[in-house]
């Protein structure tokens, strides 16, 4: 004779609250073996206690609830693990996020921005294969590395030159704004998605950041208040030229990435 355990005791034999378990009945996760007519009164199996555990650990690893039901009814057992593992990658990125954000934050603390070396550089407009959209400051960092794959793949073979982006004001203010992705090349290549572009000649004052993305705002606030402090800064779209980046090497602290702020023109 199969043993029905009441809800609560189910409830208490696997740290799901009662509320929970009707919430995963109405959704399907985890539905009890009997339900007494005439009561109501919900009944479980113990056979089910390894499939709630396995639940309560993803939810407690925040897997939203129409994944968790994706996995539950799995009827494939490859699928299903699929799910997890996916789930878990996102974790671990979110942790190594976390992480670095921490160590950022820690090192804002104990060396805050200071002054840099900057230095005054006139460039040329330059012939560039370009791809240019509107951009989510959350989004960036995605957008960023397809644009420059879709422009690797366009450019192949051209010998281009060191990859570069254009930022908008509106990125900035908005959030959300124009953003150019470039390298620059000898003949421009037509291909869906990538523009032939002519990257206006610029006043720069340049600054030269060192190491990773997630602390290029410290050398943006130091570049910025050089600029502001000596009156140079005009309208126009921020530079960055990626000289060292993940195309190059995987240590971050290697990377070196130059930031370009528009001023008036200076004398040499």
């Amino acid at each position: 004779m199969t043993t029905l355990l009441p809800i609560g005791d189910f409830a208490r034999m696997t740290y799901l609250t009662v509320k929970a378990l009707r919430l995963y009945q109405e959704r399907g996760l985890l539905s009890p073996v009997r339900v007494d007519p005439s009561s109501g009164y919900r009944y479980y199996s113990p056979d089910q206690v390894p499939i709630a555990q396995v639940i309560r650990r993803l939810r407690d690893l925040g897997m939203p609830l129409e994944e968790l039901t994706e996995v539950v009814r799995a009827e494939d057992v490859t699928d299903r693990n699929r799910a997890i593992v996916a789930h878990l990658q996102r974790l671990e990125d979110q942790l190594s996020q976390t992480r670095s954000s921490v160590a950022s934050l820690r090192s804002l603390l104990e060396q805050p921005t200071g002054t840099i070396d900057v230095s005054y550089r006139s460039v040329p407009a330059t012939l560039a294969a370009a791809v240019v959209d509107q951009v989510d400051m959350d989004d960036v960092e995605n957008w960023w590395t397809q644009a420059f794959a879709d422009l690797d793949a366009a450019v192949d073979g051209d010998a281009p030159g060191v990859r570069g982006a254009l930022y908008s004001a509106e990125f900035f203010e908005a959030g959300r704004g124009e953003v150019i992705a470039f390298r620059p090349v000898a003949v421009a290549p037509t291909r869906d998605g990538i523009h032939a572009l002519e990257i206006p000649a610029a006043e720069l004052a340049v600054a030269l950041h060192r190491g990773a993305f997630s602390e290029l705002d410290r050398t943006y606030a130091a570049l910025g208040t050089h600029v502001a402090e000596r009156e140079l800064g005009v309208d126009g779209h921020i530079r960055e030229y990626y000289l060292v980046s993940g195309y190059d090497t995987d240590d971050e602290a290697a990377h070196r990435t130059e930031v370009c702020w528009p001023i008036f023109r200076t004398k040499s």
